[in-house]
Order: structure tokens, then sequence, then C-alpha cells
């Protein structure tokens, strides 16, 4: 079965062709990345617009590269949410337009469902299979989750964030460093040139309850700053490189910390059988090495051109869908708020 995928639930516009769920025949992405630089993150009126004049020839390419015709497809992918309304707008219109002329079938797929499937993706070895349950642990720029999975398509919401995203943490504390946007990929370079190592921050817990939380470490790192600089209304560039790189370092080693002690917590807690690790976060390479390092149960995280969000997760995801129930969902709509149980 060859499925079209399409996610446009942010910035990205992703696009790609997956065969029977696991083999991604051609995967392109559009990145917005450089034009929402500017303004330090995301602008949802932007990204909207954008992926109107990405989203017609992100196809055509996938098409090109990889000889296959639209009637040669067996059916479309859209991710409806979660996200941006206007950016998932545009992807749903889209492949409702194809699914209707072409007469094949449409799925809609959760985000984060997406995600989870992009592990069965690309070079992961298909013999590494644990079996479920499975413990999901999606870390992104507008998503940190614990999800057990019991099986396909069956989920249960175990963790989520109280406020921000672990990506968001990692946005907001490269800004405060002056560093660009996406953070995450700027903090881990920064860190990697550390000569020493600052005071620790303290790990957050949030009392009585498995959720995560984020903003107090961004709020943390803030004040060691002030500190540092003895000023209130420092600037950043002002902050010498290596009292930067060293306490980026501490930074990104209390958010790796928190996900991966919950997440293997909670695994031990629930008696899983794998764990699963994916979203942008998921790129990142001291929360892989530490994960796989410290993890007493199997881990499964995805080549990192499959962490941030791409159509050949949304394919992967809709092909495990479609086998069990075919079906054209021309009644689907956006639902921006969508979670995941």
């Amino acid at each position: 079965m060859k499925i079209l995928g399409i996610e446009t639930s942010c910035d990205d516009t992703g696009v790609a062709i997956v065969e029977d769920g696991r083999n991604c025949l051609a995967n392109v992405i559009a990145s917005q990345e450089e034009m929402h630089a500017k303004y330090g993150g995301i602008v949802p009126e932007i990204a909207s617009r954008q992926h109107l004049f990405s989203i017609l020839p992100a196809i055509s390419s996938v098409l090109e590269k990889t000889g296959i015709e639209y009637d040669q497809l067996d059916a479309v992918a859209v991710t409806n949410g979660p996200g941006l309304a206007g950016s998932l707008l545009v992807g749903v219109n889209f492949a409702k337009g194809i699914a209707f002329s072409k007469n094949i079938m449409i799925a809609s797929i959760n985000h984060l469902e997406g995600h989870i499937y992009s592990a069965w993706l690309g070079d992961v070895d298909p013999e590494i299979d644990p079996g479920f349950p499975l413990l999901c642990l999606i870390a992104s720029g507008g998503h940190t989750e614990l999800v057990l999975m019991n099986g396909h398509g069956n989920y249960e919401t175990l963790a989520r964030t109280r406020d921000d995203a672990v990506g968001e943490a990692f946005d907001k504390g490269a800004r405060l460093f002056g560093m660009g946007f996406p953070g995450g990929p700027e903090i881990e370079k920064l860190a990697s040139r550390a000569t020493g190592a600052d005071t620790k921050f303290t790990r957050p817990v949030v009392k009585n309850s498995l959720d995560f939380s984020f903003s107090g470490l961004k709020t943390a790192l803030l004040r060691r700053l002030e500190t540092k600089m003895q000023s209130e209304e420092f600037e950043p560039e002002n902050i010498p490189f290596g009292l930067r790189a060293n306490i980026a370092k501490e930074y990104q080693d209390a958010l790796v910390d928190s996900l991966v002690s919950r997440t293997l917590s909670i695994a031990k807690e629930r008696k899983v059988k794998g764990i699963i690790v994916c979203g942008g976060v998921a790129a990142n390479s001291l929360l892989r090495d530490k994960i796989y390092s410290d993890s007493p149960f199997p881990v499964i995280i995805p080549e990192k051109k499959y962490c941030t969000d791409n159509g050949a997760m949304i394919g992967a995801a809709a092909w495990y869908k479609l086998r069990v129930k075919p079906e054209h969902q021309w009644d689907m709509d956006i639902v921006p708020s969508l979670r995941i149980n």
C-alpha cells in the first residue's frame, strides 16, 4: 500500500510517500525556519500562508522522485490536529481534494500519533520488536507527553507538561543566550564547547503528579545569567563565551535529566516492554545517549531526519490505521487541540 502523507501542523510543510508503513520512498520537507528566525519563534499567520506556497511543489517533488502518479496511490493521509488552525486547514483541504478527485482512501492522523510511528521508519532494525506495552516519550517544541501504547491505535496519556514544552524551554533558553531559532540545536552546539561546570540547576518536580514542568528552569536560567552578569538588564552579547557554554551545558543537562528520569520511573512502574523516544527534541544527542545508556528497557529512537515534523510519519501511522479500517474520511475537520487518547 502506497500512502501520500501530508504534515502541516506547524511551520514545516512535510510530504512523503510511504509503502507498507515502513519504507519511505520519498520525503520532502519545505522548512520555514529562516523565515521565522528573525521573530524568535513561529508566527501562525506567516506559517499558514507559506504552506499555501510550499505544499503543491512538495507534493509534485515526491511524485517526481518516486515516479509514482496520483492514480497509483492507495491513500492519502493528513494531520488534522493538534496544531495551528490555519496551517492544519491547508493540509487537510489539499488532502481532501486529492482523495476526492482520485477516489482514494483518506485518513486523518493525530500529529502526536505520527511522531510515535516515526519509530517504525528508516534504518530502525525491524527485528527490534519488544512488543506492547510501549512507553512513548513525545518531546518537541509544542508537546512533552508520556503516552502508554498498549497496541496499535490504543493509547493512554500518563503525563504531560504543565507549562512550557521542553522544545519551547530550549527555544526560550537560546533567546536568553542571544542565539537563534530553533533553540535546541543552538544550545546543544554551545554546550559542547563547555570547559567546566557551573552550579547545577534544580530538577523540577510537580508535587503529587507525574507531569513535567519546565517554566521554572527557564526562569532559573534567567536569574543565573543576571547574577553572573550582576545586572537585570544584561545584553546576551556581553556574556563571556566560556560562561555561556558552561551554563548552557548545565541547562541542557537539567532538561534532559528531567525527561529521562521521569520516563524511566514510569516505565518501571508500568512494567513496559520498551520505550520510544520521538519528536524534534529526540534529535538531541545528549538525550539519545543518556536514555540508551540508562534504560534497562529496549529503546527505539527514529533517525534524526524523522524526528522533526515530516510527512513520512503521517504515512506510516496511516498504514496501521487503514489496514484495520479502510475508509474515506470526507467529514474530517481540523482539531487544533486534539488529544491522542
